[in-house]
């Protein structure tokens, strides 16, 4: 170990001392066996035509090309190098075997997923010996809708061999797997990491069930008593559930109900490469006298910058922080320990009945009074799905407050309105864009629409079917 400190990166350094915590082998990685893989997931698919297109590039190459889960199983793998696929058998780097970090040690894809970073492990760094005859190069694929880890995609060499395109190769195709995921999947921007946030919160934030707004599901408040009761007993929590839910309300409400007159510190992981910085300007504020914690976005978290947490977080007491992710078991092993109660939050789709309250109070926010919203308004508000939660039903309602006194169908988005099966080109956007404007302007005819965009009566409905358009009633 102490030859490796002086000339391995430190995010290497850190997973060899894991792979002791875990007990992993110095010499030879210990195969684990989980069957068949699995098939049908879009990642798997997307990925096995990414490796399909690469390997065909590369088949007179000595690379292997892989597929992996986020559990670091081996879904695929490919390689017209004969000789290297049996030299990965006898190391049990095949489809159905596990190379997780906990079971296989230091290695590429292994760290990738750990730190969910693009990694290079060359040669030495391998914590079990019998890797150390080979290079891997692997980076970690993110769901573009959701940000949750997917997988990664590695590649794998002799280590004598020249392995300065590894890691461009691998960058290049776990990107092209994120497009044809996203194509795939019905459109929708891909998350945008945060660029890190420490900010204390002197009340708490205007967020779902916060300031004056009551009367919300019953779904929610239940969430919210959860969180207030474990937190009052001590209990580290953890609010589970998607992006863009409200999460982070509950443990700031409940903060803030146990320490009235304390300072709550909501520190949301940021991109991997800014997570050392972010660590730095936060960290000393834990344990302080009446500051809570709330680390947002957990799941994000680099495995290294788990385990320095784990050292940290217990100092600030057992209710002087809590944490939000999209899965309890995305968190990292570092953490899950430390997290005494699991609390989840319902999406904005399964609570209906809040949207409009919601659009009324965030409406409030932005213009400081109330503003109004017409009844066929507030039936489009009910009937869209909200893909992107409560984050999405801020960005419109700010959107349309910031135009008018009065919200109608006319001043929400064309997205809205429609119910698309499938991502839209530019030239559709454009059209269902039109169709939507001219036909929720007040007064407007079906004849009199179908006059205006050129079409007629027979294609305009066509259309509204073919966009799921949803236009006001009466």
């Amino acid at each position: 170990m102490g030859e490796l400190e002086q000339h391995a990166p430190d995010r290497v350094v850190a997973s060899w001392r894991r792979s002791e915590d875990y007990g992993v082998s110095h010499g030879e990685v210990q195969p684990r066996f989980s069957g068949a893989p699995p098939t049908e997931s879009l990642f798997a698919t997307c990925g096995r035509e990414v490796l399909g297109d690469l390997h065909r590039s590369l088949a007179a190459e000595p690379v292997s090309l892989m597929l992996t889960d986020a559990d670091g199983l081996v879904l695929d793998r490919r390689s017209g190098d004969h000789a290297l696929l049996r030299a990965l058998d006898a190391v049990h780097l095949a489809p159905g075997f596990s190379y997780a970090e906990r079971e296989a040690g230091t290695n590429g894809l292994g760290l990738a997923l750990a730190d969910r970073t693009p990694t290079v492990v060359r040669s030495e760094q391998h914590y079990a010996l019998s890797l150390r005859g080979y290079t891997c190069a692997a980076v970690p694929v993110l769901d573009p809708r959701t940000g949750r880890l997917e997988g990664a995609l590695n590649l794998t060499t002799w280590s004598a061999s020249h392995s300065d395109l590894l890691l461009a190769l691998a960058r290049s195709a776990a990107g092209t797997t994120t497009a044809l995921m996203l194509a795939r999947s019905g459109g929708g921007a891909a998350p945008t990491p945060s660029r890190g946030a420490v900010y204390r919160v002197e009340a708490p934030r205007l967020e779902p069930g916060s300031g004056t707004l009551t009367g919300l599901s019953a779904s929610w408040t239940d969430a919210l008593t959860q969180v207030r009761a474990a937190v009052a007993s001590g209990r580290v929590v953890a609010v589970v559930g998607e992006r863009g839910a409200g999460r982070t309300t509950p443990l700031a409400k409940a903060a803030r109900a146990e320490r009235p007159r304390g300072r709550v510190l909501a520190a949301r992981v940021p991109a991997p490469d800014d997570v050392a910085t972010w660590l730095d300007l936060w960290s000393p504020e834990v344990g302080k006298e009446h500051t809570t914690v709330l680390l947002g976005d957990a799941d994000l978290l680099p495995a290294w910058a788990a385990d320095r947490l784990r050292d940290l977080l217990p100092g600030a007491g057992p209710a002087g922080w809590g944490a939000t992710a999209g899965r309890l078991e995305d968190l990292p092993a570092a953490l899950v320990p430390l997290v005494g109660a699991v609390v989840q939050v319902p999406p904005l789709r399964e609570r209906p009945d809040d949207v409009v309250p919601l659009a009324r109070h965030l409406a409030h926010q932005v213009r400081g009074r109330e503003v109004d919203l017409t009844p066929a308004a507030e039936q489009a508000l009910r009937d869209h799905g909200w893909p992107g939660n409560v984050a999405e039903l801020r960005d419109v309602v700010r959107d349309a407050a910031t135009r008018t006194d009065v919200v109608d169908v006319r001043h929400l988005p064309a997205e809205v309105l429609s119910q698309g099966t499938h991502r839209l080109s530019r030239i559709e956007t454009f059209e269902r864009d039109e169709i939507v404007r001219v036909l929720t302007r007040p007064g407007v005819t079906m004849r009199e629409g179908a006059l205006e965009l050129g079409m007629s009566r027979a294609t305009v409905y066509r259309k509204i079917g073919q966009y799921g358009i949803r236009l006001p009633r009466g």
